[in-house]
């Protein structure tokens, strides 16, 4: 927990400090209401008069004065030119209207005076005596007149109003420029400060900002709307806090708060994001934090349940052309919880008159909370609390305690628990137009203490089984009902009928037991499994209690703790969360890779893609059995590997550049384009590098776990047969004597062939050269440090020869990379003899331009005649090898490079102008690798800044409400241990060089390395180590040019000067 201390307090000034409010409401009224006359006579228009809470509220409260008249003009549609401040009162401009209000203002500030909220001063006053220093900050320009009118202004240390923020371009509200400058006039930085605001607009700036704790004072009843926007703490008036309940927040509230994410006030276009983030999962089943009383729609809910593993394909007919599509399954819906009140019929509460809406995803003890209180068309009031849960400590357990309260009323209630197997996939709107309908049903029936539901996929043939028990309690008593049951093909539900008493609350609890035919911790039929499931596991509380011990577990080995930063700590927890409930404890015994979109949704159909790359580390370094797992599923499908290698003519084998269950390549042969809405042939399986991946995984898992075990039985013959299938496919040229690698893609999915080729596939990507021969190196090394035993068992098994090695050592000796004169490394043979893109008009034309590659070709146009990269390519190189690892790559293949950090740079600049980042991935790299240089610090935070955000807001236009992006999450993880801690795993020790953000006080974690557990906390000053536990060889550690012993529970702590 963090000992952050609150520092400065910024209050916003009308309505907070002063009752100007009503003044500024009457002046603006006056203002419009004359202006609207006279337009309105003028054009014979009905004369609609300027409202409190139609439009002072919505469209000018807390903004600056100019953009408050626009923002109110524009909602009656009417435009006027904006003209000079200098306007007069009397010209019809937004300069001169606003002019115009400021004028009435100032006349009954002078003639009125100004009333002061007598607690907010009393507030302030506590804070000075506790030594927080105390900021106004205002968009009025009048905010020094105020003041001075008040006779208050000296009790401030910082007064900044709309005239300094003028002057130097400060941005309105929701922007946090102007509460940005206060803070910095107070000598605090905004993770230290207390910022009070009564504004929407303002309350959001708060949040914009990072400050350390909004609270948004309700003056006008708008209590969940200032929650919704960012309010920490609402009030309706500052008398009801004080400096202890400040204290505290900073103490305690900072931290506790960056475990959840909260969402206030139902918002339909938002839901299906929120659903994927708020998924619950235990790496076995992942669950869609979607509404338990609603089925998929259109356009707002989509509950989906997916099990690592189950997939289902089925041919679709796209341009009189038959594909296949190896589906991610959407498992039944065992949500499914329906209310009916007397003899009303089943209630949508959503669509009722909702008073109170909260949906809280506690990530810590990973459970989802949603509270609501609805008013139905009877005048009804309702409230529900669902808690829902998939434990981690039995991860075939699903669980949802359910709590109606009747207000004011007493009625017969009927609650309907379903299980729900006529379900399909929709999740993904592009994919609609493919068949999606997976399951078939095998059986409904119902227990003796519950429902089953059996169902099978069409062609995988997987059986999924379920059984649900509800029990209603009353006072934590079990209650009797009148229970039927209601059934059809594929689905069965019972009804639950009891009397409820006004103003008594009653508890459902639905525990859910969920099995298949792949599970392999089972030995009999789970249909039998399941339906005896719900015996001896005991409450909700006592599921819940175990549940929540193992997730503290994990937590204690994978919480990053950072200081100084609100967002960024909030958002590190969520992608770590969400990690773990893609792949967990359960997964050591499950045959399933990592999903590059999780277990929450239909996105890529939920296929195994070179994302691991990205992800592996986090694994790697905290749950190393996990990580093995993922490299057991690709030894498994080896076979498969090799046979697609056959298929294409190539020796060894070849990973799919998307895998599922077989280990066949699943990437489809045609791609939905949303903005032609034409499907178009997709050659991004040509994306051959994803056996790299795999290989480096490999290596990376042996060099940080000194697992010879499956170096020996399994790692080493992955990667000779990688190496094998890329010394097949490279070929040697006796014109320039060198080796190449002809018809791949690079990580940029915008170039797939040449300009007018046919065929698809380019020549020498560089990504692609230089770690092939990378790998071949590698694997030369690890082959000849082999046991002899081992290598008679790679003889034998799949006929290796060492002789191999001859080959591949003249390989990478050989290679071809193109290098320019100016030390630019071609991102393909070819690159440099494409077009130059006009980037600033495609995005004056488009505004994003993200996917280029769509927009082009909606055009008629191919983005593979330009200049323009998807994500970073060349680049990628420098995210999995340092710079002195390239030079020293490029140096065997017979390219000299006499600076490595200056051809790094030299690339980046070449390429990041080129680059559209229409792949979250592109921000990870290019945070990545910026940890080289020093002079990019600012560039390098605001590429992690991107990465962020990129799921919590859904910068990639909707992609996120399909499912989450695990590459990007892992990434962000991975940037925060190799490049703000600077760590760096060597043979023999552990190098710390870190460069930790300005801003951030201290970046704290624990990392296993060879079966030691060590924990590392990172200050601006000090950096400390401590041996927690394990079975390893000491550690030592390198902070600079000195190394240090570590020894059993000691901590060392190392002064370091941060650069």
């Amino acid at each position: 927990m963090g000992g952050i201390q609150c520092k400065a307090a910024i209050f916003d000034l009308d309505g907070v400090i002063t009752q100007t409010a009503q003044v500024h409401f009457k002046a603006w009224k006056s203002t419009f209401d004359e202006y609207l006359r006279k337009k309105f006579k003028k054009t014979k228009r009905d004369f609609k008069p300027f409202t409190y809470e139609g439009d002072y509220l919505p469209y000018v409260d807390g903004k600056p004065r100019y953009m408050g008249v626009k923002s109110f003009l524009d909602s009656r549609d009417i435009v006027i030119p904006y003209g000079e401040p200098s306007d007069s009162t009397e010209k019809e401009t937004i300069c001169g209207i606003g002019n115009k209000k400021n004028e009435t203002f100032r006349r009954v500030v002078t003639e009125e005076g100004v009333d002061i909220y007598q607690s907010t001063l009393s507030f302030i006053k506590e804070l000075k005596d506790k030594g927080v220093k105390v900021g106004v900050a205002s968009s009025s320009m009048n905010c020094r007149f105020i003041l001075h009118k008040t006779g208050f202004i000296e009790l401030f240390d910082a007064v900044i109003g709309g005239i300094i923020s003028k002057e130097i371009g400060l941005k309105g509200k929701p922007h946090p420029d102007i509460f940005l400058l206060t803070a910095e006039n107070l000598d605090a930085r905004p993770n230290q400060c207390l910022l009070v605001e009564d504004a929407i607009s303002g309350v959001e700036a708060g949040k914009n900002g990072n400050f350390g704790l909004v609270i948004g004072v309700a003056r006008n009843g708008d209590t969940q709307e200032l929650q919704a926007r960012g309010a920490d703490i609402t009030v309706e008036d500052l008398s009801e806090v004080s400096f202890e309940d400040v204290d505290t927040w900073f103490k305690e509230g900072i931290y506790d708060d960056s475990w959840h994410l909260t969402y206030y006030g139902f918002e339909p276009r938002e839901e299906k994001l929120r659903e994927s983030l708020t998924t619950v999962g235990n790496g076995y089943f992942g669950t869609r934090g979607s509404f338990e009383m609603e089925k998929a729609d259109e356009v707002i809910h989509y509950p989906g349940t997916y099990i690592a593993g189950i997939y289902n394909e089925l041919p679709s007919l796209v341009f009189r052309k038959t594909i296949y599509n190896n589906d991610f399954v959407n498992c039944p819906n065992w949500l499914l919880i329906e209310l009916k009140i007397g003899e009303s019929d089943f209630v949508h509460p959503l669509q009722e008159e909702i008073i109170f809406y909260k949906h809280d995803l506690n990530m810590k003890d990973g459970v989802m909370i949603r509270s609501l209180t609805f008013k139905d068309k009877k005048g009804r009031i309702t409230s529900i609390r669902s808690e829902r849960i998939a434990s981690m400590y039995n991860p075939h357990l699903g669980a949802v305690r359910y709590t109606i309260t009747s207000h004011n009323y007493s009625e017969e209630i009927t609650l309907r628990s379903t299980l729900d197997g006529t379900v399909v996939n929709y999740g993904v709107e592009r994919y609609r137009e493919l068949n999606s309908k997976h399951l078939y049903s095998i059986s409904v029936v119902k227990e003796n203490d519950g429902i089953s539901l059996h169902v099978r996929t069409t062609t995988s043939k997987v059986n999924i089984c379920m059984h649900a028990r509800n029990t209603l309690y009353q006072d934590k008593e079990p209650i009797n009902v009148k229970r039927k049951i209601v059934k059809d093909m594929g689905i069965i539900s019972e009804n639950m009928s009891f009397h409820a008493e006004k103003e008594n609350s009653y508890v459902l609890e639905k525990l859910v037991g969920i099995y298949t035919s792949r599970d392999s911790d089972i030995e009999d039929d789970p249909e039998e499994v399941a339906k005896a499931s719900s015996n001896d596991v005991g409450s909700f509380d006592e599921i819940f209690e175990k549940h929540r011990r193992v997730w503290h577990q994990l937590w204690e080995i994978a919480d990053n703790r950072i200081e100084g930063d609100r967002f960024a700590q909030k958002v590190i927890h969520l992608h770590t969360y969400h990690l773990l409930v893609t792949a967990s404890v359960p997964n050591k015994n499950i045959d399933a890779g990592i999903p590059a979109r999780g277990l929450h949704g239909e996105a890529y159909r939920g296929h195994i893609f070179w994302d691991e790359l990205f992800i592996f580390p986090f694994y790697n370094l905290h749950f190393p059995e996990i990580a093995r797992s993922f490299l057991m599923y690709r030894y498994r499908r080896l076979d498969a590997g090799r046979e697609y290698a056959k298929e294409n003519g190539y020796k060894g084998a070849m990973y799919p550049w998307q895998s599922a269950d077989s280990g066949k390549e699943e990437t489809q042969t045609m791609h939905y384009n949303p903005i032609s809405g034409k499907w178009g042939p997709d050659l991004s399986r040509l994306q051959r590098h994803v056996s790299i991946a795999i290989a480096y995984n490999i290596w990376e898992y042996f060099y940080v776990t000194n697992d010879l075990d499956f170096l020996h039985e399994y790692g080493a013959e992955m990667m000779v047969e990688i190496a094998r299938f890329w010394a097949s496919i490279a070929k040697y040229s006796r014109n320039d004597k060198r080796y190449h690698i002809s018809g791949v893609m690079g990580p940029d999915e915008f170039h797939e062939k040449y300009p007018g080729a046919k065929k698809g596939g380019l020549k020498d990507n560089a990504y692609t050269n230089i770690m092939v021969c990378w790998l071949m190196h590698k694997t030369i090394e690890t082959v000849e440090y082999l046991p002899e035993h081992v290598i008679r068992k790679l003889e034998e098994k799949i006929g290796f020869l060492k002789d191999e090695l001859k080959k591949w050592k003249d390989i990478v000796k050989k290679m071809n990379v193109v290098i320019t004169e100016d030390g630019i490394i071609s991102q393909f043979d070819g690159y440099m003899n494409l077009e130059e893109l006009d980037w600033d008009y495609y995005k004056e034309r488009y505004g994003d331009i993200k996917r280029l590659d769509r927009i082009l070709k909606s055009e008629g146009n191919l983005p593979d005649r330009y200049k323009v990269t998807k994500q970073a390519d060349a680049l990628m190189t420098y995210y999995v090898l340092s710079p002195g690892q390239v030079k020293h790559i490029l140096k065997i293949m017979g390219y000299d490079v006499n600076n490595e950090l200056e051809l790094m740079e030299k690339n980046y600049e070449y390429y990041v102008r080129r680059t559209s980042n229409g792949s979250t991935l592109s921000n990870v790299v290019h945070a990545a690798i910026l940890k080289y240089h020093h002079t990019h610090k600012r560039d390098m935070w605001e590429w992690f800044l991107n990465t962020l955000r990129s799921d919590i807001y859904d910068t990639q236009g909707g992609t996120t409400a399909e499912a989450i992006h695990c590459g990007v999450m892992g990434g962000t993880l991975d940037i925060l241990f190799k490049s703000f801690a600077g760590i760096n795993i060597f043979k023999d020790h552990l190098q710390i060089d870190p460069t930790l953000p300005a801003h951030w006080h201290t970046l704290a974690f624990k990392i296993l390395l060879r079966n030691i557990l060590l924990y590392i906390e990172i200050t601006h000053q000090v950096i400390k180590v401590q041996y927690i536990e394990g079975t390893g060889e000491k550690a030592s550690v390198q902070v600079g040019d000195k190394t240090y012993e570590l020894s059993n529970h000691k901590p060392l702590e190392i002064p370091y000067q941060s650069c």
